[in-house]
């Protein structure tokens, strides 16, 4: 295969370049891995033996599909690369010298959560508050100091990071760090960061096992070099120390990962160690179009620390890029939402064209909620869908007992969270309990002390007296008002709020983004029923999709801009393009923070191939207030002749936008995916006095039912999906409606 002559001039230069030290400066879409995978190659045809040769990725797909590269070009002998990522290769390394340092060959690693709950039994024998030394707080702080090589030891000896957890009221991480790394030995275990950082402590004391393996990798080369951290940096440099054949390939304008320990000070002082480098950059975008690569541009030059490129295409100019101010984040959902089906319809495309990226978690819900609305399909990358995360179900669980007591589910998920002292050994008792004298599980509970003692059963009993609290508010007040005083009287906020880690400020993050939801649900003048059990029914009707048939056919790609580095899209829509959110608030502190804000903006830039959307809001809510919003300063960055800038509100501007065209024919594109909307009541409906809800176990088709809001209709459809049962009603006044039978109160007519 001549694989050399498929090669522009810059990328065949580092491929043809074998002896020696490089620098590959890969810009984005410029086929950094066509250079590495053709470099590899030819090492291999001009003799050097694959045996010799160490490639290091940072995912195990990116490796796969590098080695399935090198065999269409050389065949079998790409099974004898050292590829793989570093954790995967020095993992191997470290099985066949464990014993140097101590550790079996057999030795275990510890996943996250067997770290977390080993440091969880660590912090109940040392009496430690754990609330104050949450296993994901410490977890995150000895992960810290793996990275950067600090053993603990050094930690409990070093009077600044003593300092700092002091500071931070847990002078305790230390002497955890010391037990967690003594049990881990003990047990034969290492954890994810243990694999570098084991490695290094094995080539620091074992001088032999570091030149064997000099000797071994003759060639070394480093993919996504910019994201490498302190003990990543370490390790090559000491194995390319003997032969300085080593080839590092990554763009520092797309180092984004600096919260995990990644250090673009590697990339970018790179030439500090190897002063005979050679520099090759790889300039040509294939990916987008001239409008994309130079928008991406006019945004990264505002960088001080970078290596200094310039990118190009000779791609088609392709359209402006389309920016948009919507009203609040509730509209930027709907037109992002309408834009896809149009263009989709217009075009002929498919869902799988599309990908909306977003910079937290929480700005999913919005987005979800907007995309099921017209029944587009969609599919959450790096996380869950926002109703599927943990804090969010939480919540949702206590509103659920709130409104129905004997919800056994809600009440197993929240009954010791936060934690009140209430075990599994006394959960378990109290559901024996209720089968043995035939009562509800809430009988027992509201009963606690006669039936499990005063210890526990106070616990329990003040858990009771504080769901009937909530369900007296719910009475009088609307779901907004509850939800809120449910989110703080419960403790899930004050919970939330302690974790400081990244993980724990974005669940924190997404219950306000749930309360938004639900604010702007109360706030809705479409909305008659404001009410907690109401909005309920409404959440469950979105949430409860059919996830098999979501997993088939095409899907709108929905994920942060993190989630996104790699890969690539014909239409990209960036969302909540605002000051505060991104670039984001915790990241105003120093010029570091806001170039890698910046470097994230133009990831997201890059991933387009055709078109690129970005949007912003007005207004948002926080924490259930609505929010004046500005539009980031990033756009300003961008040099307006790239751009389109249409606003929602602006009443005199040409509507020759994509956006403006999309509100115009809002309601015709509704009317092709929506159910025809209910007819509005000349009067509101008002129930009998003697009006009581019959049991609607037996509900089927046919049936004239009476409600005491909507009045009389007939059931069209009972459907009945996992737990949930749901009604669709046509009512004689407010047209078809579809509700949750858990919640609706019906009385059946003959």
């Amino acid at each position: 295969m001549d694989y050399i002559s498929l090669l522009n001039e810059s990328q065949r230069k580092a491929v043809l370049h074998t002896d020696g030290p490089a620098m590959i400066i890969a810009g984005a879409g410029s086929g950094k891995t066509r250079v590495l995978t053709y470099r590899i190659a030819h090492l291999i045809s001009i003799g050097v033996d694959p045996f010799n040769i160490l490639a290091l990725t940072f995912t195990n797909k990116a490796a796969k599909e590098m080695r399935h590269r090198i065999e269409k070009v050389i065949g079998n002998e790409a099974k004898n690369i050292w590829m793989g990522t570093f954790h995967s290769v020095f993992s191997r390394i470290l099985r066949a010298e464990a014993d140097k340092i101590g550790y079996p060959k057999s030795f275990t690693i510890y996943d996250t959560d067997d770290s977390k709950t080993l440091i969880r039994n660590i912090v109940k024998e040392m009496n430690l508050d754990d609330k104050l030394y949450k296993p994901n707080v410490v977890l995150g702080r000895i992960s810290s100091a793996k990275n950067k090589l600090i053993s603990h030891k050094q930690y409990l000896n070093d009077p600044v990071i003593q300092a700092d957890d002091e500071a931070a009221m847990r002078p305790k991480i230390g002497k955890i760090y010391e037990q967690y790394q003594n049990r881990c030995f003990k047990a034969g275990a290492m954890d994810f960061d243990d694999l570098l950082f084991q490695t290094n402590v094995l080539f620091r004391d074992h001088p032999d096992a570091l030149n064997k393996y000099q000797n071994i990798f003759k060639f070394v080369m480093v993919d996504e070099y910019q994201d490498t951290n302190y003990s990543q940096y370490l390790i090559t440099r000491k194995l390319a120390a003997q032969n300085r054949n080593i080839v590092v390939v990554g763009d520092d304008a797309q180092s984004i990962y600096a919260f995990r320990g990644a250090d673009i000070q590697n990339i970018l002082n790179f030439e500090r160690d190897y002063p005979e480098l050679e520099v090759f950059k790889l300039e040509q975008n294939y990916r987008s179009t001239k409008n994309i690569v130079h928008a991406a541009n006019s945004v990264i030059k505002n960088n001080s620390a970078q290596l200094k490129k310039d990118v190009y295409t000779d791609n088609e100019q392709g359209p402006l890029i389309e920016v948009i101010k919507a009203n609040s984040d509730n509209e930027e959902g709907k037109l992002v939402a309408t834009t896809i089906f149009e263009e989709k319809m217009n075009n002929h495309l498919s869902y799988d064209d599309f990908a909306i990226l977003y910079r937290t978690n929480a700005q999913s819900r919005a987005m979800e909620e907007a995309l099921r609305r017209m029944n587009i399909k969609y599919k959450i990358v790096g996380g869950l869908s926002f109703y599927q995360r943990k804090e969010i179900k939480d919540l949702i669980a206590y509103l659920r007992l709130t409104v129905n007591h004997n919800d056994e589910q809600a009440l197993r998920r929240v009954i010791n969270y936060p934690k009140r002292g209430i075990g599994e050994t006394t959960e378990s008792k109290l559901f024996v309990t209720a089968d043995e004298i035939n009562h509800s599980v809430w009988e027992v509970v509201q009963n606690a002390t006669e039936f499990l003692g005063n210890r526990v059963g106070t616990a329990i009993e003040n858990f009771s007296m504080m769901i009937r609290e909530f369900a007296i508010m719910a009475e009088q007040n609307d779901a907004f008002e509850v939800a809120k005083h449910v989110a703080k009287r419960s403790g899930i906020v004050d919970d939330l709020y302690q974790d400081k880690t990244v993980e724990g400020l974005a669940r924190y993050e997404n219950i306000q983004e749930l309360l938004n939801g639900i604010k702007e649900y109360v706030d809705d003048p479409e909305k008659e029923d404001k009410s907690l059990s109401a909005f309920l029914q409404d959440i469950a009707l979105i949430t409860d999709a059919d996830t098999k048939a979501d997993e088939q056919g095409e899907h709108v790609t929905l994920m942060t801009i993190h989630s996104a580095k790699g890969l690539e899209f014909k239409n990209v829509f960036i969302v909540g393009m605002e000051e505060n959110l991104f670039p984001s608030q915790m990241m105003l502190n120093s010029r570091a923070d806001l170039e890698e804000e910046r470097r994230l903006f133009y990831v997201a830039i890059t991933r387009a191939e055709k078109k690129l959307y970005l949007t912003y809001a007005t207004s948002r809510y926080q924490w259930g207030n609505l929010r004046a919003c500005e539009k980031s300063r990033f756009l300003d960055e961008i040099d307006p002749k790239y751009l389109n800038f249409k606003y929602g509100d602006s009443g005199n501007t040409a509507i020759n936008s994509v956006f403006e065209r999309v509100l115009q024919r809002k309601s015709s594109i509704s009317s092709l995916v929506q159910p025809p909307a209910r007819k509005q009541a000349a009067t509101a409906y008002t129930a009998p006095a003697d009006f009581t809800p019959s049991d609607t176990s037996n509900l089927a088709a046919g049936m004239k039912v009476e409600h005491p809001k909507f009045g009389f209709g007939v059931v069209t459809l009972v459907d009945t999906q996992g737990n949930s049962v749901k009604a669709t009603i046509n009512f004689d006044e407010v047209g078809e409606k579809t509700l949750l039978l858990s919640f609706a109160k019906l009385r059946i007519h003959a």
